[in-house]
C-alpha cells in the first residue's frame, strides 16, 4: 500500500451499484449527500493519519542465519507491505521476518532480496522483476500487492492481468511464486465509515481475484484478509505502525509467520496447508478449466 493520503482519493468517483454491492447500498449514501460525505471524511482521515513514516522502508536485503549454510535465495515483490514500510529495523521487515523463520524452518541461510518499493501497484512489479541483476534467479518468490489498486481504483480485470504476467514470468525462470493476496482495507480503523466499507468491499473482491488467478498459474495463494485481518482488526495497537496504516513490527511477523507454510510448500516440503492458503490447481482442473479435453 502507498502513503495514506492516496488511500483517501478512494471516494471521489460516485461508486456503481452492483449486487455485490446491494447489501451496503443503504450505508454507502450513493449520490450528491453521500459523495460530500465522502471527502468529508477524507479530510478527517488525512488529517488522524498523516506521514510519520516517509516513503522508504527500511533496507533488509543481506543472508539471515548464515550458520545454516547452503543458502536459499528468497525474493520479495509488491507494494509498501512486501517492502516493509512500518517496521522500526530491517530485520523487522516483512522480507527479514519472514527469512529468518524460512531459514530456521529450513535449516539453510536465506539470502533476502527485495524488490518491492512503497506505493507499488500490481502493473509495477514487472518493471521490479526487470531490474534485478543479470542472472539473479530466486529459489522462491513473495509477491505482496494488491492495496494501491483498490486505492487508485484500478479494474480488478487489469489488475490480475499484470499479476498473471508477474507470475507467468518467474515460472518461466523456473521459480516457485507465492501470492499473498490483498489486505482487508476495512481493518484500517483510522478511515471512517462508510468509506471503510467500500474499501473492505474492493479489497476482498480482488484479493478472491488475485487467488483465482494465483493458483490457476500454478502458484501458491495466501488470502491475507482471512489468515491476519483478523489480528489487525482485534489488535489494532500492535498490528499497526505509528501511521495506524501500516504494519508494525508485530504486524509483519503476524503475516511472516502466515506466509512461512505456503512458502515452505513451494519449496516442496510436504504438510498440509492451513486455513486461508491455496495450493496451485491440479493439472487436470486447469485444464479444464481452459477447455482442454
Amino acid at each position: 500500500m502507498s502513503s495514506p493520503p492516496n488511500l483517501l482519493e478512494l471516494p471521489p468517483k460516485r461508486p456503481k451499484v452492483t449486487r455485490s454491492a446491494v447489501g451496503i447500498a443503504g450505508l454507502l449514501a450513493l449520490g450528491a449527500v453521500g459523495h460530500r460525505t465522502f471527502l468529508l471524511q477524507a479530510r478527517v482521515a488525512r488529517r488522524l493519519i498523516g506521514k510519520p513514516l516517509g516513503e522508504e522502508a527500511p533496507s533488509a536485503d543481506r543472508t539471515y542465519k548464515k550458520k545454516y549454510g547452503d543458502p536459499l535465495d528468497l525474493l520479495v515483490l509488491g507494494d509498501s507491505i512486501a517492502a516493509g514500510l512500518g517496521a522500526d529495523l530491517p530485520e523487522h521487515t516483512l522480507g527479514g521476518q519472514l527469512s529468518t523463520r524460512l531459514a530456521k524452518a529450513s535449516r539453510r541461510a536465506v539470502r533476502l532480496r527485495t524488490g518491492a518499493c512503497v506505493g507499488a501497484e500490481t502493473s509495477m512489479v514487472r518493471a521490479q522483476l526487470a531490474a534485478l541483476p543479470a542472472g539473479y534467479r530466486a529459489d522462491v518468490a513473495v509477491i505482496v500487492v494488491g492495496g494501491n489498486d483498490v486505492i487508485h481504483r484500478v479494474r480488478t480485470a487489469v489488475s490480475t492481468r499484470h499479476l498473471s504476467e508477474v507470475v507467468a514470468a518467474l515460472h518461466e525462470q523456473g521459480v516457485p511464486v507465492v501470492v499473498g493476496t490483498c489486505p482487508d482495507l476495512g481493518a484500517l480503523a483510522a478511515v471512517p465509515q462508510p468509506l471503510r466499507a467500500v474499501g473492505r468491499l474492493a479489497s476482498r473482491q480482488l484479493a478472491a481475484a488475485q487467488r483465482v488467478t494465483a493458483t490457476s498459474l500454478g502458484a501458491h495463494a495466501v488470502s491475507l484478509a482471512d489468515v491476519v485481518g483478523p489480528f489487525f482488526v482485534t489488535q489494532p495497537d500492535q498490528m499497526f505502525a505509528v501511521d495506524r496504516f501500516h504494519p508494525s513490527a508485530a504486524g509483519y511477523r503476524r503475516t511472516a509467520k502466515a506466509l512461512l507454510p505456503s512458502v515452505l510448500a513451494a519449496l516442496g516440503s510436504p504438510g498440509q496447508l492451513p486455513f486461508g492458503h491455496h495450493p496451485p490447481d491440479p493439472p487436470a482442473a486447469t485444464a479444464d478449466q481452459h477447455g482442454a479435453p
